[in-house]
């Protein structure tokens, strides 16, 4: 794509070139109608120009498309650099504005890459400044990821120490967001009460709510955690946890 002079109309048509003094909003504009058409590379020069001008989900939108290879070549170091703008610039952005919903996503994807580190950049694995990094998206924006993965780490104890309950009330905040993995990890935890005190009934209603949630990428986990804790239950104690579940759905779904 080349930018050469034109005025604000031909901004927002995407067949043509992107005037240079277009907006940071009209270049992602046209950056997310190119990229819904299949034209990938035209997409990514747009999002990249919106991007340069602090457009914060064109900035997302380029390290989601270097972390997955789509339709650029995958470079995991260049999507870290990406989440890190994002993180830089926006993190005390208001979180009740549309665009809150990606910075806190970029606050995930920035701590995951710090739980696991880049090898081939050089980045060590720093589980310390992920929690820090979940932590803001957790508390600041009530990123429901964030929250389950917080309760993975303090329930595996990585470099934090193991804190089961404190797990528990990440996964729970998480759950009561329809989060379909927090709400079997946390059926999981409390029917067999690992670090906490058992709730065999409401842990088997959260994972008949994940299962219920499910869709069909995490449909077949789910179904096997519910095998897996129902050999651990009497029939009377998931015919309890199966009407909590259904008045669960019931309130929530209205």
């Amino acid at each position: 794509m080349t930018f050469v002079a034109a005025g604000p109309a031909r901004a927002l048509d995407p067949s043509l070139p992107l005037a240079p003094d277009a907006s940071p909003i009209d270049a992602f504009r046209m950056g997310a109608e190119l990229y819904s058409s299949g034209d990938r590379q035209s997409a990514f020069n747009a999002f990249q120009f919106a991007a340069s001008k602090g457009h914060a989900i064109a900035q997302w939108k380029l390290g989601k498309m270097y972390a997955e290879g789509d339709g650029v070549q995958e470079d995991d170091y260049k999507a870290f650099q990406m989440f890190s703008e994002i993180a830089d610039q926006h993190a005390d952005d208001n979180p009740y504005t549309p665009s809150a919903r990606v910075v806190a996503d970029a606050f995930v994807n920035l701590a995951t890459y710090y739980k696991t580190g880049i090898a081939n950049a050089g980045i060590k694995p720093d589980v310390r400044r992920a929690v820090n990094l979940f932590t803001h998206a957790a508390t600041y924006f009530g990123d429901a990821d964030a929250q389950y993965n917080l309760a993975k780490i303090y329930l595996d104890g990585e470099d934090v120490g193991s804190d089961p309950v404190r797990a528990v009330r990440w996964l729970s905040l998480a759950a009561r967001k329809n989060h379909v993995a927090a709400q079997a990890m946390l059926g999981e935890v409390l029917v067999y009460g690992n670090g906490v005190r058992p709730l065999p009934e409401k842990g088997y209603m959260w994972i008949v709510v994940a299962r219920e949630n499910a869709t069909p990428a995490n449909r077949d986990w789910v179904l096997a955690v519910e095998h897996r804790v129902s050999q651990s239950l009497t029939d009377k104690q998931k015919a309890v946890g199966a009407k909590l579940a259904k008045s669960w759905l019931e309130k929530t779904s209205n």
